[in-house]
């Protein structure tokens, strides 16, 4: 089964210093970096999402910012795949379903942020899609959220996101236990 990696806004104002800095951003893209070395030296398919808030009230991705620049940790190459979204599911309103058809592609390996948000609505679209899904857990992350007025942790949010999607949408792996299955 022909395998592509799905990269997710994995964008400078999710890293420390940017409008809308995520817990463990930074681990998270690390891993995310080791996916697409992997993937890279394999010569498999590659997708960077990136996602350009057009919204008005918009604080974080607005256009022509370095905050919407895709992060270094992950540096598309010449001849990469780059789909810019407007909406958290990285498939409405763009091209990335037809770049997966075209590239062959029936399983999809999905890293990113946020895990509540684009890394939800992508797998969920996708697993719609008939496309078989794989989350790397570690090679994402989240924010604290506010819900009745109290604080819910980013590690509880990111959890009960992962555990949410596991088994009916995806599989949960890490990266270590990913690229050693794929060797």
């Amino acid at each position: 089964m022909k395998t592509g990696l799905i990269l997710v806004d994995i964008q400078y104002d999710y890293f420390p210093g940017g409008n809308m800095e995520l817990t463990g951003m930074e681990k998270a893209g690390e891993k995310a970096g080791r996916l697409l070395s992997f993937f890279r030296e394999k010569d498999w398919p590659t997708f960077h999402i990136q996602h350009i808030s057009i919204q008005p009230g918009a604080t974080f991705f607005l256009p022509n910012t370095k905050g919407a620049m895709i992060h270094d940790c992950i540096k598309p190459l010449e001849g990469e795949t780059i789909i810019q979204k407007h909406f958290p599911n990285s498939f409405r309103e763009t091209n990335l379903a037809a770049e997966i058809e075209a590239a062959g592609v029936e399983k999809v390996v999905v890293s990113g942020a946020m895990s509540h948000m684009c890394i939800d609505a992508t797998t969920r679209a996708a697993n719609d899609m008939g496309l078989s899904c794989t989350v790397v857990h570690d090679a994402c992350a989240t924010r604290d959220l506010i819900f009745d007025h109290r604080v819910i942790p980013a590690e509880k949010v990111h959890g009960a996101f992962m555990a949410s999607l596991e088994g009916a949408y995806a599989e949960l792996t890490a990266t270590v236990d990913l690229l050693e299955t794929m060797k």
